[in-house]
């Protein structure tokens, strides 16, 4: 038997998932600042890249600079979770509402605000930013071009997944067959 409520299920199940990652993500980025903020500070200073003299004008050497970047991010990955870990509980209670479907575009709405800054975090400011315009790309020591390749693709495949159409979107349940 197929309950009207499934996709909402996994909406949840996904969702609360990458509330869980980003939060750990953002609590060891302020329980243990100094490991990725030596990360951040390699990658904006392109001290290990291929320093081919056309690029390394987009360097940034100011550690106050970098550190300011670095706690932009924390703040950007806290903020996330938070959304996040509110778009799963909304989804949890949109699986007891009644048919009408608010409970359900709320948490959609939220899980997509936060898997959005997601994306635009680990997509446009890690893999864009950090793997184009500071040439992350060319560093054997700090290139976190996969991990957030990993991530950005994880937060869309939720994002599409929690935007399919629903039964519940549409106003009418699904059939039910047995087994």
């Amino acid at each position: 038997m197929r309950s009207p409520r499934t996709l909402a299920a996994v909406s949840a199940v996904l969702t609360g998932t990458m509330a869980l990652y980003i939060a750990l993500v953002a609590f060891g980025n302020i329980t243990d600042f100094g490991t990725n903020q030596q990360f951040v500070r390699h990658v904006l200073a392109m001290d290990t890249t291929f320093k081919d003299e056309d690029l390394m004008w987009r360097a940034i050497e100011s550690t106050a600079l970098q550190d300011a970047a670095y706690v932009a991010i924390i703040v950007w990955e806290t903020l996330a979770a938070l959304v996040l870990l509110a778009a799963t509980a909304l989804w949890g209670m949109s699986l007891r509402e009644s048919e009408n479907g608010s409970g359900i575009r709320r948490a959609r709405r939220a899980g997509t605000v936060g898997l959005l800054m997601l994306m635009l975090l680990f997509g446009a400011g890690f893999i864009a930013i950090g793997g184009e315009w500071f040439s992350m790309w060319q560093s054997k020591s700090w290139n976190g071009l996969d991990a957030a390749t990993r991530v950005f693709l994880l937060s869309g495949i939720v994002l599409v997944l929690t935007h399919l159409p629903s039964a519940e979107r549409a106003g009418r349940a699904e059939p039910r067959t047995e087994d």
